[in-house]
């Protein structure tokens, strides 16, 4: 028999097919650096890759009695390898259809918000003190009596005095 090492792919499969130890190790030793080729061109590394390799070696086992020619080993281990990639590779997220539009708002809703809350917090700093204070504390969801003990208000003058700055904010605003 000939060295394993400078055998022929087919001669190499039939002999490991057989039983050969050292004629596996030399199919393993010619074609395991292309199958991680494969899988890395595939964009697979680490675990995924090696997980590819250790898959298309079992299915080369799996088929040893399947393969008809034995000098297409290579060929064989290389598009089983492919084949292998194909379930681990990330598939991108599905766009919405074309006839729908994207659920996302646009540039100019985003635009004309900001734009809002730049306006609103101009007014806002136009107003006196007591009244961004307790216009900030209420939008805050405060209770009226944690509003009023903050401000120094009577429990009842929470309302009155809330509608005063409201006023001024619209009128800041030029609503």
């Amino acid at each position: 028999m000939s060295e394993p090492v400078t055998a022929t792919s087919g001669a190499l499969f039939e002999r490991a097919r057989d039983g050969d130890t050292a004629a596996w190790e030399a199919l393993v030793a010619r074609y395991h650096p292309m199958l991680w080729s494969i899988a890395r061109a595939h964009g697979l590394s680490g675990p995924a890759a090696e997980d590819v390799v250790q898959t298309t070696w079992l299915r080369l086992v799996q088929h040893l009695g399947d393969l008809r020619s034995p000098d297409g080993v290579g060929a064989w281990l290389a598009t089983t390898c492919r084949r292998e990639c194909v379930p681990r590779v990330p598939v991108p997220a599905p766009r919405p259809p074309l006839d729908r539009p994207d659920p996302r708002p646009g540039p100019e809703p985003v635009c004309v918000a900001r734009d809002q809350v730049s306006r609103v917090a101009a007014a806002l700093e136009s107003l006196s003190e007591p009244c961004r204070r307790m216009l900030r504390l209420l939008a805050a969801a405060a209770p009226y009596a944690e509003v009023a003990a903050a401000l120094g208000l009577a429990p009842g003058g929470v309302g009155p005095a809330r509608a005063r700055c409201l006023r001024a904010l619209r009128a800041a605003l030029g609503d």
